[in-house]
């Protein structure tokens, strides 16, 4: 009993140290791509950053594919992305000595319901990537390298626990056909929306940006988050 409880501990902590060292982003940044980047700063404005996204119509869905953005969630220090990301948004979360969350509570960001995870029943919670893999596909991500695809599809500033009746809901909608039930979080969502198309100089819509502009107009001062 006692080494299997120091087994957890020990897979909390990489968690923890993970999360808070940011050790995550890091391991996904692949050293060599050679593509422009644009930094995130976390006191920027939601709305400013909104005007310097390039607007362009969709591309074709052509060659779309989950696996152009990598084989599934990656692997850092022997835990998924997955189980990261379920670790930082989850109360009270139980870790097994596999790396995996195996029970929390999820105070969702999406409904604004509160929901019981368990992993025998994870359906209730998955992660949703707040830019869908198939909209970041047609608006500049398949211009950019597999590895660069494969950051962008892991990085927790791209990624939330959520209800998984929303995230079904939401599927490949962009803000201007899909926004959280919940209004209290729309401007932190479309902020992170930004976020992750200005750091992946993803490209927006005419009918998407006016929709940003439009809850935006409710918290002019919202800041983009940095992770």
């Amino acid at each position: 009993m006692r080494k299997r409880r120091a087994i957890v501990v020990f897979v909390v902590g990489t968690i923890v140290l993970i999360l808070f060292a940011g050790s995550l982003p890091s391991l996904l940044e692949a050293p060599l791509t050679e593509e422009p980047r644009s930094s995130i700063e976390a006191t920027s404005s939601a709305t400013e950053a909104l005007e310097t996204l390039e607007v362009k119509g969709r591309a074709p869905k052509t060659n779309y594919a989950r696996a152009q953005f990598g084989d599934g969630w990656a692997t850092v220090n022997g835990c998924t992305t997955r189980n990261i990301i379920l670790h930082r948004d989850l109360e009270d979360t139980t870790v097994d000595e596999a790396c995996r969350v195996v029970s929390g509570v999820l105070h969702d960001p999406y409904s604004g319901e509160t929901i019981q995870f368990s992993k025998d029943d994870s359906s209730k919670v998955q992660i949703d990537h707040v830019v869908a893999l198939s909209d970041a596909w047609q608006k500049g991500a398949q211009n950019l390298s597999k590895e660069r695809r494969t950051q962008l599809a892991n990085d927790p500033l791209e990624l939330l626990a959520v209800q998984g009746a929303a995230n079904q809901a939401k599927s490949d909608g962009d803000a201007a056909t899909w926004l959280p039930k919940n209004k209290a979080f729309r401007c932190e969502y479309i902020a992170r929306q930004i976020a992750v198309k200005k750091k992946y100089l993803l490209w927006v819509t005419a009918a998407e940006k006016d929709a940003m502009r439009a809850v935006l107009q409710g918290c002019p001062t919202q800041a983009l988050p940095a992770s």
